[in-house]
């Protein structure tokens, strides 16, 4: 058995590669994918598909997984493995991906069948003819948001367009579903049927019928009337299901819900391409954060806490995609974990940060070299704005936060108090561009100083490390503890 795994290894290492031709309609260009000839099913190359689509793509060499960004959606592939992740659901393909120079190939069908089916539905495939037609359909309805109110639920779909009225219409069945059909549509299928549901609403489904774009909701309760319209400003179909006043008792309980503390944000500063700071042991401050971040999102999923990480691999991920993540994944907390330098190599100890522009001049250098990362990245741009006035502004945005991350932040100095032998440096405040847009409580903790040489050897223990993430821990549980404490009156 052992022989002919190796054979099998040897062949693919060595393998010999075909092509097929590539055409994406939707910015005109042409490209070819590579294939493992002589392996069935047909393979197709993920870097050189991922070059088809323009698409950003990181890689972790060590652990054999590729992650892409095809408009906007994140694929997450493992060699060896059938299974992939876009966004935050997984599907299984036909068969396993294989590993190859420096690349993973997936069975042809299985991925791009997945893609037709969530992603891209204008996609074609002819294995015959080895050609693979891109024709990206421009959604115009693309995005959905629902919103509860004391007296009923609001459903606002996103439309590229302002449809005419002739072109929609609605009814109830008797099953209990509402259902909204409009004429000349295109819909995202993947998005809307993903939708977190509030309120009145269940379940979400949609289809495309042709050139009709057909969304339905499962309704869990009594609906007194129903009612549409095109908003022009933004565009949208705004859908009022109307309850009984007597639900707002229910209503409460449903807003009590969305606060509660279900769902935490663990940000491991750096990573990929980007160290961080380097120790004079060579310690990279990725590695340690992102050890700490696994430590404490294990113990907080122990403790039934839902734990969504930016990144739980050595990969580089942009500053604002990963607020941008913790409010696609619903996150109450957004915590993000650093390991801080200094030019003065005898400086130690922890501190915690909140969003405001900084003040002393320690702060100020500490946020420079956070924020500093944004030179990795590809689309700079994005920032040019956030900075002197913009970025007060982007802090008084998230003023409704405040009070309840500068309690976070003294619970957590608090226990990091407690178990860790090292200077407490107390809770300051800096800009940082990784918490801006995070729609929650958010806090970045610095856990120690890398250019610290006797703190670096800490940082690098096993033991302090654990020490650090059940502080964590403690912190994230006693605020958890408190603001449901809150909510429920006491």
């Amino acid at each position: 058995m052992n022989s002919r795994r190796l054979v099998f290894f040897i062949f693919l290492f060595n393998a010999i590669f075909g092509e097929i031709h590539v055409f994406n309609r939707s910015n005109g260009t042409e490209s070819d994918i590579n294939t493992l000839s002589g392996v069935k099913p047909l393979y197709l190359s993920i870097k050189d598909l991922a070059k088809s689509f323009s698409s950003k793509i990181y890689e972790n060499e060590e652990r054999k997984k590729l992650v892409i960004y095809i408009y906007g959606h994140k694929i997450k592939i493992s060699g060896n493995s059938s299974f992939i992740i876009i966004d935050d659901n997984s599907f299984q393909m036909s068969q396993s991906a294989l590993v190859s120079d420096n690349d993973i190939y997936v069975p042809a069908e299985g991925f791009l069948s997945i893609l037709k089916n969530t992603l891209l539905p204008g996609i074609n495939f002819d294995e015959k003819k080895e050609l693979l037609d891109i024709d990206v359909i421009k959604f115009n309805i693309s995005g959905i948001h629902i919103e509860t109110k004391s007296n009923g639920t609001i459903i606002k779909l996103e439309t590229k367009k302002a449809f005419s009225e002739r072109n929609i219409s609605s009814f109830i069945n008797k099953h209990g579903w509402y259902y909204l059909t409009v004429a000349e549509a295109t819909v995202d299928t993947f998005t809307i049927n993903t939708a977190l549901t509030r309120g009145v609403v269940r379940q979400v489904e949609s289809d495309q019928i042709g050139k009709t774009a057909q969304v339905a909701f499962k309704l869990g309760g009594k609906v007194l009337s129903h009612e549409w319209y095109q908003s022009l400003d933004p565009n949208e179909i705004v859908i009022t299901l109307r309850t009984p006043l007597g639900k707002v008792t229910e209503h409460i309980d449903d807003v009590k819900k969305r606060w509660r503390l279900d769902t935490v944000v663990l940000d491991a500063g750096h990573g990929g391409k980007d160290p961080g700071a380097v120790g004079k042991y060579g310690t990279m401050e990725k590695d340690v954060v992102l050890d700490i971040v696994k430590r404490t999102g294990e113990l907080l999923e122990k403790s039934g806490v839902k734990v969504f990480y930016t990144r739980d691999e050595d990969v580089f991920v942009p500053l604002l995609e990963r607020t941008k993540m913790a409010n696609d994944t619903n996150g109450k907390l957004f915590v993000s974990i650093h390991a801080n330098a200094n030019k003065n190599r005898k400086i130690q100890g922890f501190e915690t940060y909140l969003l405001r522009p900084g003040k002393s001049e320690d702060a100020i250098e500490v946020a420079s070299r956070e924020n500093s990362v944004i030179n990795l990245e590809e689309f700079k741009d994005q920032y040019a704005d956030l900075s002197g006035e913009a970025l007060i502004m982007a802090t008084m945005a998230q003023s409704m936060f405040m009070k309840e991350s500068e309690d976070l932040a003294s619970i957590l100095q608090m226990e990091l108090d407690k178990r860790l032998n090292t200077p407490n440096r107390g809770v300051k405040q800096a800009g940082f561009y990784v918490l801006i847009g995070a729609s929650m409580p958010n806090v970045l903790v610095e856990v120690g100083f890398l250019s610290n040489p006797s703190e670096e050897k800490k940082l690098k223990q096993s033991s302090h490390k654990q020490r650090i993430a059940e502080s964590l821990f403690e912190g994230i549980k006693q605020f958890k503890f408190s603001r449901e404490k809150l909510l429920a009156g006491e």
